[in-house]
C-alpha cells in the first residue's frame, strides 16, 4: 500500500515563495471541462494546462526540487528511482530526470516539456542511466533482469507490452500510479508535439488517444491500483505555485477513465459549481508566488514569461514594479487588457532581468484592477555573478563499450563550478560524419545509438551561466575488432610543422579531414604515401574509404 506523507517545506534558499507551496486549485479551475467527453475532453484539458510559467532554467531545477521532492521533516531527496539516502541541498549523485523521455519528442531543449516540473524528478544517476529511454511496463521476472535496485527494475517486458522496445522500466508498486498520472499529463499537455518515430513504444501520432492500446491498459491499471497519495497532492500544489498549471490527473484521477477508460462517452463533471457566472476571476498568477530568474553573468540579461489567465475580467489589469531592486527588472507595459487575459489561451507577459551590479536582487510586481478583489503580488528574484572563467575539461577513454552504447568519461578542474556539460559527438559511417551536441549532467554519461556508427569521437566542454569552457581533447571510440580491419589498409600520420605527413602502404582514396565539430575541412580524391598537408593549428580527424575508422592528429 502506498505510504501517505505530507511534504514539509524547506526554508527558502533562493526560491522564497513558501506561502505558495500549498496553493490549491482555485474554484472554477476545471469548469471548462464540464460536459466534455473522450477526445473533446482531452483537448479541453490540453487547452487548460498547456500554457504556463516556465521555471528559470534546467540547471536550476534542484532548487525547485527542494520544495517539490524532499521527504517530510527531512532534507532527504524523495527519489522515486532509488532508496539511496541523499540529502538536499547537495545534488551530487542525482540527475534531473525526464520521466517521460526527452528523446521521445526529439530531445529539443527549447520547448516547455524540457523544464516542465510536472514530469521532472530527481533520480539517482545509475538508476536513471539504467532506465534510459525505455517505456514503462511490467518486467518479465522469468527472464534475466537487466537492472534492479529494489525500486527500479529494467528488463524484458511481459507479453503484450513494450511496443518494439528491447526493455521496459518498471517502478516500485508505490510509485506506479505516480508515473501513470505523469504520463497521462504529458500526452495531454503535449498532444500537439510531433513524436520521434524511433521511439513510438507507447505513443500514436495523433491528438487522440495519443497512447497505444497496450499503454492505455497498463496506465489505467496502475492509476487504479495505486491511488493518489498526499505526496502527489502536495507536489502538485507546489508545482502550481511555480508554474501556474496543475496535473489534472492528480486532482481528478477519475479523469483518465473519461478520456481512455470505462467512462468514455460519459460527460465529465469536475464536481464543483465554480464561481457564480459572470464574476471576474484571475486564475493565474497565484498570489504570493515568485518568478525566479536564476543566476546571470554581469553584462547579460534574461527574459522570463509570467502566465496570465482569467475569466470575466471587466477591465485592464494594472501592473507596477515596487520596492527593492526594481531598477534591475523591466516589464513591457503597465496595463494588460482584459481581452488578452480572458482569452482561452491566456497571455505570457515578458519580464526582463538586466542586472547592473553583482549581487542578489529582488522586487515585486503588483497586479490590481480588472474587477478582481484586492490585488496580487509576485516576487521577482535574480542573482548577478561575475563572468565565469572555465578551464578545459580532459576527455578520457570511453568505458563499457558495447554494441550500441558506451560511457563517455572526462574530468574538469576541481575549482570550476559547472552547471552542466556539452558532449560534442561525431558519428562516422561510410565516409560521412554527423555531429550532435548532448547535454550531460555528470561523468560518466551514457551514449546510445553506437550500433549505427562505424566509429565515433567525442569532446567535452563545461558550461556555467551560458559560457562554455575551451573544447577538450578528442576521444575516438571504435567497435571491437577494429584493429583487425584497419591492418589491411594502414593509415599513419607523422606530425610536421604546420601540418602532417600521410604514410600509407599503398595509395588510398577519398581522404577526408574533419575538425572536432564534424565539419569537413579538407578532401583528396586520391592520397599517396608521404603526402604532406598543411592546416591551421588544431585537432583533426582523418578517414579514407579503405580506412573508414578515424585517426586523430594535432597540428601546431
Amino acid at each position: 500500500m502506498k505510504q501517505l506523507y505530507r511534504i514539509t517545506l524547506l526554508p527558502a534558499i533562493i526560491l522564497c515563495a513558501c506561502c505558495v507551496m500549498k496553493a490549491q486549485a482555485p474554484e472554477g479551475y476545471y469548469s471548462s471541462l464540464k460536459g466534455k467527453t473522450s477526445s473533446e475532453l482531452k483537448t479541453a484539458v490540453y487547452q487548460l494546462i498547456h500554457n504556463f510559467t516556465l521555471v528559470s532554467s534546467y540547471s536550476d531545477l534542484p532548487k525547485y526540487f527542494q520544495h517539490t521532492d524532499v521527504y517530510p521533516d527531512s532534507r532527504r531527496w524523495w527519489d522515486m528511482y532509488s532508496d539511496i539516502p541523499l540529502y538536499a541541498p547537495s545534488f551530487s549523485g542525482l540527475n534531473r530526470e525526464h520521466s517521460f523521455p526527452k528523446s521521445w519528442w526529439g530531445g529539443l531543449t527549447d520547448i516547455p516539456a524540457y523544464v516542465d516540473l510536472n514530469h521532472l524528478y530527481p533520480s539517482e544517476a545509475k538508476a536513471n542511466q539504467a532506465k534510459s529511454n525505455y517505456p514503462l511496463g511490467t518486467v518479465d521476472r522469468s527472464s534475466s533482469i537487466k537492472f534492479q535496485n529494489g525500486i527500479t527494475t529494467v528488463g524484458y517486458p511481459v507479453a503484450g507490452q513494450g511496443g518494439s522496445a528491447s526493455y521496459v522500466f518498471e517502478p516500485a508498486d508505490e510509485y506506479k500510479g505516480d508515473f501513470a498520472r505523469t504520463y497521462f499529463y504529458m500526452v495531454t499537455c503535449y498532444q500537439n508535439l510531433k513524436w520521434n518515430q524511433s521511439y513510438m513504444f507507447m505513443l500514436q501520432q495523433n491528438l487522440y488517444p495519443t497512447l497505444n492500446n497496450w499503454a492505455v491498459k497498463l496506465l489505467l491499471d496502475w492509476n487504479r491500483r495505486d491511488p493518489v497519495s498526499q505526496k502527489e497532492v502536495d507536489r502538485n500544489n507546489a508545482v502550481y505555485g511555480f508554474q501556474n498549471n496543475r496535473n489534472p490527473f492528480i486532482d481528478h484521477p477519475e479523469l483518465a477513465e473519461y478520456i481512455w477508460g470505462d467512462k468514455m462517452g460519459v460527460p465529465f463533471d469536475p464536481g464543483t459549481s465554480g464561481l457564480p457566472v459572470g464574476d471576474p476571476e484571475l486564475t493565474t498568477p497565484v498570489q504570493g508566488m515568485s518568478l525566479e530568474f536564476g543566476q546571470v553573468a554581469l553584462g547579460q540579461s534574461i527574459t522570463r514569461q509570467l502566465f496570465f489567465k482569467g475569466e470575466n475580467l471587466t477591465g485592464s489589469l494594472d501592473l507596477s514594479l515596487y520596492s527593492g531592486d526594481k531598477a534591475q527588472f523591466r516589464i513591457p507595459f503597465t496595463s494588460l487588457s482584459a481581452a488578452l487575459v480572458n482569452n482561452p489561451d491566456g497571455y505570457q507577459l515578458n519580464i526582463t532581468y538586466t542586472p547592473a551590479v553583482i549581487g542578489q536582487h529582488s522586487s515585486k510586481l503588483l497586479i490590481a484592477e480588472g474587477g478582481i478583489e484586492g490585488s496580487r503580488t509576485v516576487t521577482l528574484l535574480g542573482e548577478c555573478l561575475p563572468v565565469p572563467e572555465l578551464g578545459a575539461c580532459t576527455a578520457m577513454d570511453a568505458t563499457e563499450v558495447g554494441e550500441d552504447s558506451y560511457l563517455a568519461q572526462w574530468t574538469y578542474p576541481a575549482s570550476d563550478e559547472v552547471d552542466y556539460w556539452i558532449i560534442t559527438r561525431t558519428r562516422y559511417s561510410r565516409g560521412s560524419a554527423v555531429t550532435e551536441e548532448i547535454m550531460a549532467e555528470a561523468a560518466p554519461w551514457l551514449i546510445s545509438g553506437f550500433a549505427d556508427s562505424d566509429s565515433e569521437t567525442y569532446a567535452v566542454q563545461s558550461v556555467r551561466l551560458g559560457y562554455r569552457s575551451p573544447m577538450s581533447n578528442v576521444i575516438t571510440v571504435t567497435h571491437a575488432g577494429v584493429d583487425d580491419v584497419c591492418v589491411q589498409a594502414p593509415l599513419a600520420i607523422v606530425p610536421i610543422s604546420g601540418g602532417m605527413r600521410i604514410q600509407l602502404s599503398e595509395p588510398q582514396s577519398g581522404l577526408r579531414i574533419y575538425d572536432p565539430s564534424g565539419r569537413e575541412v579538407y578532401f583528396l580524391d586520391t592520397v599517396e604515401n608521404n603526402t604532406e598537408i598543411f592546416l591551421p593549428a588544431g585537432i583533426y580527424i582523418l578517414t579514407t574509404r579503405e580506412h573508414p575508422y578515424p585517426v586523430k592528429q594535432a597540428v601546431w
